[in-house]
C-alpha cells in the first residue's frame, strides 16, 4: 500500500499540474505563449511588462491557482520519492542520490509556487534551480539506479530524458533557444521530470494492479 500511494502521488501530481496550466493559461486574456511565456509567468501575482529573460506582457489572473498546483506538485513529488523505495530501486549510492535530488526538485516546485517570480526573485531562483538542476541530475542517476524488474526501455528513457533536460537547462540559461522561443526551452529542460514521473507512477500503479488480479485468481483456483 504505502508503494501504491508512492505512484498515485507522481500521477495526480503530475495530472492536476497540466489540468490547473491549462485553467490558468485559458484566462489570460493577452493569450498565453508556451514559446514567449515562462512557467513562471503563470505564477506571477502582478500585471505588468517584464524585460527579463525576454520582454513580455505578463498578467495572470488565476495566478493564485496556479501556485496553489505548484506546491501540491512539489509535496507530492517528494512523497513519491519517499514511498517507492525498496521496489521501484536499486540498493545503494546511486539510486538513494537519485531519490534525494528527485525529491529536491519537488521542494523545488514548492518554495517556487509559495514565491512567485515578481515577489521574491531570489526564492523562486532558488526553486528553478532545484528542480532544473538538481531535479534533471536525479533523472540522470534514476536511469542507473531504477531495480532490475523495470523494463530496459524505461531505465534508458529515464537516463536520454535527464541528459536531455540537463542540456537543455544548459542552453535556457545561456539564452540558445534553438527557434524553440524562452518558454520552450525551459520546458524542455523542466517537463522531462514531470514525464517521467508520470510514466513511471502509471507504470507502477498498473503492474501493482495486474500483480493484485493475479494473486486473486490464484487464490480463488
Amino acid at each position: 500500500m504505502r508503494v501504491r500511494i508512492g505512484y498515485w502521488a507522481w500521477v495526480v501530481g503530475v495530472m492536476q499540474f497540466f489540468v490547473i496550466h491549462w485553467i490558468v493559461e485559458s484566462a489570460w486574456a493577452r493569450p498565453y505563449s508556451w514559446a514567449r511565456n515562462n512557467l513562471s509567468d503563470l505564477g506571477n501575482a502582478l500585471c505588468a511588462l517584464q524585460s527579463e529573460p525576454e520582454p513580455r506582457y505578463i498578467c495572470s489572473p488565476e495566478h493564485g491557482l496556479m501556485n496553489v498546483s505548484f506546491v501540491a506538485l512539489g509535496m507530492l513529488l517528494v512523497v513519491g520519492a519517499a514511498l517507492t523505495g525498496g521496489v521501484l530501486w536499486r540498493r545503494g549510492r546511486t539510486a538513494v542520490t537519485a531519490r534525494l535530488l528527485l525529491a529536491g526538485a519537488g521542494v523545488g516546485f514548492v518554495l517556487a509556487g509559495l514565491a512567485p517570480a515578481d515577489v521574491n526573485e531570489n526564492q523562486h531562483v532558488l526553486g528553478a534551480l532545484l528542480i532544473m538542476a538538481a531535479g534533471n541530475i536525479g533523472l540522470v542517476l534514476a536511469g542507473f539506479g531504477l531495480a532490475e524488474h523495470i523494463p530496459a526501455s524505461l531505465r534508458w528513457g529515464t537516463g536520454l530524458l535527464g541528459v536531455t533536460a540537463v542540456a537543455a537547462f544548459g542552453l535556457f540559461l545561456s539564452r540558445h533557444y534553438l527557434g524553440l522561443g524562452m518558454g520552450g526551452m525551459e520546458r524542455v529542460a523542466a517537463l522531462p521530470l514531470l514525464f517521467w514521473a508520470l510514466a513511471v507512477g502509471v507504470h507502477g500503479v498498473v503492474r501493482r494492479a495486474r500483480r493484485t488480479h493475479g494473486a486473486i485468481g490464484v487464490g480463488d483456483a
